[in-house]
């Protein structure tokens, strides 16, 4: 007997408006914190534009606006979690 093999159906996937064009952005400011929190991790990284649905322009505005807010101290580089602590260096 012979399985007929069966053929996906295309997904057709939504992509979502950019958060930034909806709201007429031109630039995105580099102190404002409490936007650039909303694009990265809870560890500290830059959440990709397919993600977020970000479109190309203002993905590279938000990221270059993350990186000068890092350099700033506005933003940590790294958020470490409150329960892990940071292993000793063994000397050798």
């Amino acid at each position: 007997m012979k399985k007929k093999m069966q053929k996906k159906s295309p997904r057709i996937f939504k992509k979502r408006p950019c958060r930034l064009c909806r709201e007429k952005a031109e630039k995105v400011d580099y102190k404002d914190v409490d936007l650039l929190n909303k694009f990265v991790s809870d560890r500290g990284r830059i959440i990709t534009s397919r993600i977020t649905g970000n479109c190309a322009k203002h993905q590279r505005m938000v990221a270059k606006a993350i990186k000068r807010a890092r350099l700033a101290a506005l933003l940590p580089f790294v958020k470490i979690k409150e329960g892990l602590q940071r292993r000793k260096p063994r000397r050798t």
